[in-house]
C-alpha cells in the first residue's frame, strides 16, 4: 500500500503543493480570499476545485507565537467509510491504496460526505450534473511510476511518498532521533483503522484542528452493517405499507357495499 508521510515540522507554508495539485489535475481557479480569523490562510477549506490546502495555525510557544502549517487532503483510509456507505460502489479503494471515485455510477446521494470522519469529499454544487471531487493520491502518476505532484514539488521534503510500512518506520526513526522535536504520535497510523496519509508534528494534533476523538477501529465496519440492513428494512417497510394499503382498500370496498 502506498501513502504519504507529511512532516509538519518541515512545512514552510509555501503552498507549492496546492499549486502543483491544481496544475496536474487541471482544477480551475475559484474566487476565494483570506480565511476569516486565519490571517494568510487562503483558501480556507477544501472544495471541488481545491483538493489540498495548507492550514495556518498560530501556536503559542514559550516566547510569543509561531506558525505551524498543516497540509490537508484526503486521508485515503485503509477501510474507508465513504466506500462502505456508497450504495452503488461509486467509490472504491484501489490496489495501491488510493480511494477513487467513479462518476458514472454516482447517484448524488452524498452519503460519502456524511460518513467521512475527516470531512473530505466535496460536491460540485455549480454543475448541472454534480460530482464528488477529492484527492486521488495522483493515481495516474503513481501508476506510471511517478510520485504524486504534491510530494514531487515540495521544496523541503515535508511530503514523502512511499510504501506505508516504510513511511511508518521512517516516522518512528525521526521521533526516536529527535524526541524534543516531535510529539510521540504518528497521526493516521491507528486512527479509524489506519490511513494512507500519515502525519508528524511538533505540537499536539488537537491544536492543529485534527480530530483526536476517532476510534482505532474502522468506522466502515459500523457503516457497512448499517448499509447491509437497508434492503431488509426496505423490504419490511414495503410489506407493512402493502398490508396497510390492503386493509384500507378493504374498508373502502366494505363501505361502498354497505351504502349500496
Amino acid at each position: 500500500m502506498k501513502g504519504l508521510l507529511i512532516d509538519l515540522t518541515r512545512c514552510i507554508g509555501c503552498r507549492a503543493c496546492q499549486v502543483a495539485c491544481k496544475q496536474w489535475n487541471s482544477l480551475s481557479a475559484e474566487k476565494t480570499g483570506f480565511f476569516k480569523g486565519k490571517g494568510y490562510e487562503n483558501p480556507g477549506r477544501l472544495s471541488s476545485r481545491t483538493w489540498t490546502v495548507i492550514k495556518f495555525n498560530d501556536i503559542k510557544g514559550s516566547v510569543g507565537y509561531d506558525w505551524v502549517f498543516s497540509k490537508r487532503q484526503c486521508f485515503h483510509c485503509i477501510k474507508p467509510s465513504c466506500v462502505s456507505v456508497c450504495p452503488v460502489s461509486a467509490l472504491n479503494r484501489s490496489k495501491s491504496g488510493a480511494v477513487l471515485y467513479n462518476s458514472s455510477r454516482c447517484l448524488g446521494c452524498r452519503y460519502c460526505q456524511m460518513a467521512c470522519p475527516f470531512n473530505i469529499p466535496c460536491f460540485d454544487w455549480d454543475k448541472a450534473i454534480p460530482e464528488i471531487r477529492k484527492c486521488t493520491l495522483c493515481v495516474d502518476r503513481t501508476d506510471a511510476g511517478m510520485e504524486p505532484a504534491c510530494s514531487k514539488t515540495c521544496p523541503t521534503d515535508a511530503i514523502v511518498f512511499g510504501d506505508r510500512d516504510d513511511l511508518i518506520k521512517n516516522a518512528e526513526k525521526r521521533i526516536i532521533q529527535n524526541p524534543a522535536q516531535y510529539v510521540n504520535h504518528i497521526y493516521g497510523r491507528h486512527e479509524v483503522g489506519g490511513t494512507g496519509v500519515l502525519y508528524l508534528s511538533s505540537v499536539p494534533f488537537e491544536k492543529l484542528g485534527f480530530r483526536i476523538d476517532l476510534p482505532k477501529t474502522p468506522i466502515a465496519e459500523k457503516s457497512r452493517i448499517a448499509m447491509e440492513s437497508i434492503p431488509y428494512l426496505m423490504t419490511g417497510l414495503g410489506t407493512i405499507l402493502g398490508f396497510l394499503a390492503w386493509i384500507i382498500n378493504r374498508r373502502i370496498e366494505n363501505e361502498k357495499r354497505d351504502s349500496d
